[in-house]
């Protein structure tokens, strides 16, 4: 069966100028589900969006917005991080995340950013170390929300512990930890675990599709240029 998402459709969105976070995260998995109607999960966040827009209207402030949205969510739509599966690659792929209302940070927080973008809140990524959050913005500051553990807010010192827990017990918060991702950054990051999964269970095909589309976010990059020629000549060896 062609598949209707593959490679080139992927190619085709991240190189635009400015491309659509959703549309390409969902394309992330594409292997797996080759037919897969993506447009019926754009219209899934965008249903989402509509119900929770009269609570973001109604609050008064930054956090209040921000709350509105981690509220329905997390507490409304039972959205919640994967404990207990954690490496089931399924947790990055976006249509299974909409289907199954769990994931990972990255793909909670990509839920949560695009809930945000239509409702008209200013949500960014964060690309932290180990533990990907969101930040919102709160009238002249910023609001850190772990989308993994139902939105909940950290402070200045809740970050500098998860830094010190995801990376070494003397590391020191630093502005360019906590500054925001890109959205090539977010992919790059998505695709990169999903990578680490497999790479563990040994599955060169899936790995193939992976490092396929990474070379595509980062085509300067002679690190992942090395390895999908390896693992191109690894893969061709199968057949």
């Amino acid at each position: 069966m062609e598949p209707t998402y593959g490679l080139g459709v992927f190619t085709d969105v991240v190189t635009r100028e400015d491309f659509p976070l959703d549309q390409a995260a969902l394309l992330i998995g594409a292997w797996e589900y080759p037919q897969r109607d993506l447009a019926q999960y754009r219209a899934r966040l965008d249903s989402i969006a509509e119900r929770v827009a009269p609570e973001v209207e109604r609050a008064t402030s930054g956090i209040g917005r921000a709350r509105a949205i981690s509220d329905w969510l997390f507490d409304h739509l039972g959205f919640s991080g994967n404990h207990d599966d954690y490496y089931d690659p399924r947790n990055s792929f976006l249509c299974d995340v909409l289907d199954r209302r769990t994931g990972i940070p990255i793909s909670l927080s990509v839920v949560y950013l695009e809930v945000a973008r239509r409702v008209g809140v200013l949500a960014q990524g964060v690309n932290f170390p180990g533990h990907f959050l969101v930040r919102v913005a709160i009238e002249d500051a910023w609001l850190f929300l772990d989308p993994f553990s139902a939105g909940r807010t950290l402070t200045p010192a809740d970050l500098e512990a998860l830094l010190r827990k995801t990376t070494n017990p003397d590391a020191v918060l630093e502005p360019s930890v906590i500054a925001a991702a890109s959205k090539r950054q977010i992919l790059s990051r998505m695709l990169v675990n999903l990578a680490g999964i497999y790479g563990r269970q040994g599955d060169l095909p899936r790995s193939l599709d992976v490092l396929e589309r990474l070379a595509v976010l980062e085509p300067a990059n002679p690190r992942i240029a090395r390895d999908l020629s390896q693992l191109r000549e690894r893969v061709d060896g199968l057949n």
